[in-house]
């Protein structure tokens, strides 16, 4: 089986099962399960998440779970429910945020961002009413998902004048990018649905909106402080490896704890499906984050 390392950028490199690439179709036709608790954290419809509770007297610890669609409405955290439930049966409390998109009133800049971190800094109110243990709270984004989990762990460092910036962001312990798109300036450069719509969130181009993409762009916010797992399927086509690769790769220069896993049979929907040869990895790099032993 041939294998798609490159030591110099990858701490890990995993080789999976000769299989089938897992596709969209696959993962939008799974039965969501139950959403726990469904609970607004903002006023309008879309600031909503779904709390999922592990058995147990708690304190949990948090995995925020932000889905990916290419930032775009027709795609909500439908899909990636059963991720979330998959985690909780790990016994890991998991908060599902839906937020504004391309395509909604207020959606893209700034209300997209804007949503994601109201959601994420909502954890505190919920800490009063159920047992989250807010010491271990690890970020978890798939494709523009990963992207937004991403600026999620690094906009504390977004300068006052921001509309983007928050006087006390809830701190995370990691970051977990499941082919997240790293670079938005090397990502909206190509063609394709999702690249095409990174001038969509932001309102115009790298050149018409510089300073969007430099206070929205996780590559120009390193180094970000907290530990980052990025996982990649080597087989991806929407969101190509080289991605994680050039971030993990600046990062790591800047100091940081970046840590890339390159998994050789994968594509982009492996990341996301419990029941695909790729989730183990997902999984167990998710609970190492947390400090917690692997599930079998």
């Amino acid at each position: 089986m041939k294998r798609f390392c490159q030591l110099a950028l990858v701490i890990g490199c995993a080789a999976l099962p000769a299989s089938a690439q897992v596709s969209w179709e696959q993962v939008a036709k799974l039965k969501p399960p139950p959403p726990g608790e469904r609970v607004a954290y903002g006023v309008h419809p879309l600031a909503f998440g779904d709390l999922r509770l592990p058995k147990g007297d708690g304190p949990f610890p948090v995995v925020v779970v932000i889905h990916g669609g290419c930032w775009r409405a027709q795609y909500d955290l439908a899909h990636i429910a059963p991720l979330a439930a998959a985690l909780g049966e790990a016994g890991v409390a998991t908060w599902s945020l839906e937020f504004r998109r391309i395509g909604d009133a207020g959606g893209g800049w700034p209300g997209t961002f804007e949503d994601v971190a109201q959601g994420l800094d909502h954890l505190r109110r919920l800490s009063r009413e159920v047992p989250l243990d807010l010491e271990r709270v690890v970020v978890i984004g798939h494709s523009a998902g990963g992207h937004l989990a991403l600026w999620l762990a690094a906009r504390g460092q977004l300068p006052k004048e921001s509309p983007l910036h928050s006087a006390d962001p809830l701190p995370v312990r990691g970051v977990v990018s499941l082919a997240g798109i790293a670079d938005l300036r090397g990502y909206g450069g190509s063609p394709g649905y999702c690249n095409d719509s990174v001038e969509l969130l932001l309102d115009g181009s790298a050149r018409k909106r510089p300073e969007r993409y430099a206070q929205t762009n996780p590559l120009e916010l390193l180094p970000i402080g907290v530990p980052m797992r990025l996982v990649h399927g080597a087989l991806d086509t929407v969101v190509r490896p080289e991605q994680s690769q050039r971030f993990a790769a600046a990062a790591r220069a800047r100091g940081d704890d970046a840590q890339l896993e390159l998994l050789d049979t994968a594509g982009h929907f492996d990341l996301i499906a419990p029941f695909s040869a790729a989730w183990p990895r997902v999984r167990h790099t998710v609970l190492a984050l947390l400090g917690r032993s692997p599930v079998k």
